[in-house]
């Protein structure tokens, strides 16, 4: 089926010919729905933290800062933003000139609301010798449509998220990007002042990324008193999937070569593998607001992180009275309650267990990289839900999935969904080392079954194309799971254009 050709082609992308075999495999034998117990809400796997309490593990996370730990902030920030703006190219392409939708009449309503307004009043000014107003009382709204969009121009429309003015300042403006900056000195600032970023950016866009941290970084650095260590990387061409035509047959272009696609967010856990740290707080590059709108945002990581603290240190705990083998019958319980009551990993067959077999079992379940999802009340906005699941070895854990990976064709099933209470706003907190210090390699914690399979088309034909388990899903789904509710005033995602008129980006 793979000509000589075909293997360079997969060799050239550090593709081995087994990988290919496995994706063949999944599309052939699709993925299985995920068998789920229950949806987790308060008190079945969320904890919600009185604000009485919240002081504990704020006290927590600020101690561990004070120790010679390497924290990161990493975010995913390599998509367009083109889907943003996907209602105004809409608009471009209509045969009116004049707004009529309720968001195109909302977009030129409050346009000078927009932190790009100042650019794009500049840009049209020069390029069209009027104003924004002027162009509008004219009925020229496509070409500040265009402006705003497209080249010449702002180009929006192709650029990534994190490179967008997002807020606006009293004598400044800041994008995206700018306002992770921000917000990392906030709650990962070490005792020194170091605070650590690293973007995940694509290939065509990574040098603008650099060019903006070279003119803000030292301003930044300034303004907070500490000092920046940015770094990006690329999603690897290993994680590339193969495509395939609707009889699971290698998809081929015009040229007769391979048809790659991207594996979707999961490929990244690649690259969350390459970071050497103690502690990574993971957020989206949209889900920020300006520094007047911080309070809660900063709060609630530092209860996240705090609660991870605690989590780890007793893990390590026991983990190291494992080792030393003098442990106690009521030790062992204790950390048999541990597993189940905090960590809500529950095995049935745990009573079947003999005393080695016990102890392994333990181990094996707490030697693990531990996360901390922050998850807010449902309120229709979409993203992965929480829920008890079964695990490939038969034990039930909390995890992170999404709607096709249930089966709502069963009624149980479709209930258990609905009913759910909260939602990932993904929002975590990962420690990723052993009690030695040492860093757990990530990829072997990836439940392979968990992938994606959607249909896409190419040169006018359809293809299969498959997503590598989701990063907060799948690729995170062997990790020590804790779920906490976190409000949802830190949850103000950019999935619009018009999102950024909210309040919460003013």
């Amino acid at each position: 089926m793979l000509t000589k050709e075909d293997l360079s082609q997969i060799k050239a992308k550090g593709i081995c010919e087994e990988q290919i075999e496995e994706q063949l495999a999944s599309f052939a034998k699709g993925f299985p729905y995920l068998e789920i117990i229950n949806s987790a809400s308060i008190g079945k796997g969320i904890m919600s933290i009185p604000q009485d309490k919240q002081l504990i593990y704020i006290d927590a996370w600020e101690e561990y800062l004070k120790k010679n730990k390497t924290i990161v902030k990493f975010v995913p920030a390599s998509g367009a933003a083109s889907r943003m703006f996907k209602d105004l190219f809409a608009f471009l392409e209509a045969d009116r000139s004049a707004p009529d939708t309720p968001f195109e009449k909302q977009f030129f309503d409050e346009i000078e609301k927009f932190a790009f307004y100042e650019e794009l009043n500049r840009f049209c000014r020069i390029h069209h010798e009027k104003d924004i107003p002027e162009l509008m009382e004219a009925g020229s709204y496509k070409e500040i449509v265009s402006a705003l969009l497209n080249e010449p121009g702002l180009n929006y429309g192709q650029l990534p998220k994190g490179l967008l003015l997002f807020h606006t300042y009293p004598k400044s403006v800041r994008t995206a990007m700018e306002e992770h900056l921000a917000e990392g000195t906030m709650y990962a600032k070490n005792s020194v002042g170091d605070v650590n970023l690293h973007f995940t950016v694509s290939a065509e866009h990574e040098k603008l990324f650099k060019i903006l941290v070279n003119k803000k970084k030292e301003m930044y650095e300034n303004k907070f008193s500490v000092e920046y260590s940015i770094s990006f990387s690329r999603q690897k061409p290993s994680t590339d999937t193969l495509a395939v035509d609707m009889n699971n047959n290698p998809f081929r272009d015009t040229k007769g070569k391979l048809v790659f696609r991207p594996g979707g967010h999961g490929a990244l856990i690649q690259n969350l593998n390459d970071i050497d740290a103690d502690i990574i707080f993971i957020k989206n590059i949209d889900n920020v607001v300006p520094d007047s709108f911080k309070y809660a945002t900063v709060i609630y990581k530092k209860v996240l992180a705090g609660v991870l603290i605690k989590l780890q240190t007793k893990i390590h705990t026991y983990l190291r009275l494992i080792d030393s083998g003098k442990y106690t019958h009521k030790q062992v319980e204790e950390m048999i309650h541990f597993l189940q009551d905090e960590l809500c990993t529950r095995n049935p067959d745990i009573k079947y267990l003999e005393d080695a077999a016990l102890i392994l079992y333990l181990k094996r379940k707490f030697q693990r990289p531990i996360r901390v999802c922050g998850m807010v009340k449902n309120a229709g906005e979409p993203g992965g839900g929480p829920f008890l699941a079964v695990n490939q070895d038969g034990t039930v854990s909390l995890q992170i999935l999404e709607s096709s990976q249930i089966d709502l064709n069963d009624p149980a099933k479709k209930e258990l969904f609905e009913k759910g209470t909260h939602f990932n706003p993904v929002d975590l907190v990962c420690a990723v080392k052993d009690p030695n210090g040492n860093k757990y390699n990530l990829p072997d914690y990836v439940d392979k079954e968990t992938g994606f399979i959607s249909i896409k088309s190419k040169d006018g034909k359809e293809l299969k194309a498959l997503e590598l388990p989701g990063l907060w899903n799948g690729a995170m789904s062997d990790w020590n799971t804790v779920f906490v509710e976190v409000p949802i005033e830190t949850f103000n995602p950019v999935k619009t254009v018009n999102d950024l008129l909210r309040p919460e980006h003013q």
